[in-house]
Parts: C-alpha cells; structure tokens; sequence
C-alpha cells in the first residue's frame, strides 16, 4: 500500500482528504462546536461572528454545527446508496449475464426500461409517492440506478464466462455458487468498486436535490440540501445559510470525483 501512494501521489492526496473527510462524519457529534438542533430565538439569522463562526439559522442554530453534522447525515445516507446499488446491480448482472436465455431477457429488458426514464424526474416521482424521508430517498434513488450496474457487470460476466478457467470449473463439477463467489465476482469487483467510487459525488448531488425539492430528509435533519432549501428564501438578507452549505456540497463532491478518478488509475490493469 505505501509503494501504491509512492507511486501516486495524487491518490495518496485525495485519499488522505477523503479520510479527513470520513472523520470529520464519524466524530461530528464530538466535533461540532454546539448542537446542531438547539435553536435560540434570541440568536435568529446572525452573520458570522466569534461566537458562531458560520452565523445562525432563522432558528438561532449554528450554522457550523449543522454543516459539521450534516457530514455525517449526507455521506451515510450516501455510501449507503452507492452500496445498496453495487450489490442490486452486481446481483441482477451476474444472474442475467451468467445463466443468459429468458432470465437475461427479461432482467436486460426491465433494466432498460428503467434506464428510458429521466433518473431524476423518476426519483422525485418515486420519493413523492412514498413521501419525504431519508429511507424513501434512498429507495427512489436506488430503484432508478441499479440497472446501470446491471449492465456493466452483465457485460464483464459474458466476457468471464467463455474463459478456459470458468470452464475448467465447470468440468470438473464445481458448483455454480462457487464459481460465481470464487471466479467471477473477484474478477468483476474492481470495476464495480470503481464505478461506486466515481458514482459517490453524484449520488451527494442526487440527494441533496432531492432534498432541496423537499422529497428528501426532513426537518430538523442537518442534511446539506436541506439547509440549501431552507436558506433559499433569505439569500439577500443572510446568504450564509446558502453558501456555506453550497460550499461543503462543492467541496466534498469534487475530493471524491478526484479520488474516485485516481482510484481508476490505481486499479486498472493497464496501468500496471
């Protein structure tokens, strides 16, 4: 691992910013400076100052605090998805793309039907019929971008598949299961995770939208795309409540755009 970071000196940059990242959410209880749901009436919409470094919110809530808290709501909120989406997608890919016939047919027919649709106006579709929460978002974001996955690791499995060691495997009677687990999904698994990596920026953005448009995690959550929603409405009189949250979203998509792009690099066999 260290000769990896020798050898990629932005990777080991944009992961150690990824890393920080990943802190600041797991101890932002420890490290916001107030609480993030304590409103003082008495402390409405106050600039910047030493005593609130971000100003307040037309609650009398820090700013800071709920930027710091909101780390850890929208990047768990965010892995969750890119997880639950590499596992859909991998499972519907490995089926259709190993067994092929009728079972390919329809699960590449269905995948392309949802693929037809606009993905975001088919989410907030989705996120307003089952009504605005961070559960729901995450199933509406889910149902719509499984199929991409779906038909990225059907095409590495048909590739895998014709190979002389899965045949091997097959011959000499290893059963199913275990080439899949032994055999193909060690081979299919750095594209995916790359493909997770690269898609955890837009996934952020995906959320925060849909929690801008209100179908997304509700008050008092300090979700980023939330407070974007709720600062709208005073952009002339305290823009902070705009801008900073802007930035945190702006700042955190791009690290891992950046890291998800440098881990390509280090993962793909032709640059080895």
């Amino acid at each position: 691992m260290i000769e990896v970071f020798k050898k990629n000196r932005l990777f080991a940059i944009y992961s150690a910013a990824v890393i920080l990242i990943l802190f600041v959410a797991i101890f932002a209880p420890y490290l916001a400076p107030q609480d993030p749901f304590d409103g003082n009436m008495r402390n409405v919409l106050q600039p910047p100052s030493t005593e609130h470094l971000l100003g307040t919110d037309k609650l009398g809530r820090d700013t800071l605090s709920r930027i710091i808290a909101g780390t850890q709501v929208s990047l768990f909120m965010t892995i969750c998805l890119v997880i639950l989406l590499a596992i859909v997608g991998s499972v519907v890919g490995i089926t259709s793309g190993y067994f092929g016939g009728k079972v390919e047919i329809v699960l590449m027919r269905f995948a392309d039907m949802m693929l037809a649709f606009p993905g975001v106006v088919l989410a907030i579709a989705i996120a307003g019929i089952l009504g605005g929460s961070v559960v729901n978002t995450i199933i509406a974001l889910l149902a719509v971008g499984w199929a991409k996955y779906a038909r990225l690791v059907r095409s590495l499995v048909i590739k895998l598949r014709n190979n002389d060691f899965i045949i091997a495997a097959q011959v000499n009677g290893t059963k199913t299961i275990n080439i899949l687990w032994r055999h193909i999904l060690p081979n299919i698994l750095p594209m995916v995770v790359i493909t997770g990596a690269m898609d955890i920026g837009t996934m952020m953005m995906e959320i925060a939208g849909l929690s801008f448009l209100g179908f997304g995690a509700q008050p008092p959550t300090p979700e980023w795309g939330l407070m974007l929603n709720e600062g709208r409405q005073y952009i002339q009189t305290a823009p902070w409540l705009m801008v900073y949250p802007g930035a945190a979203i702006f700042i955190v998509v791009a690290t891992f755009n950046l890291w998800g792009d440098s881990l390509r690099d280090v993962l793909d066999p032709r640059q080895q």
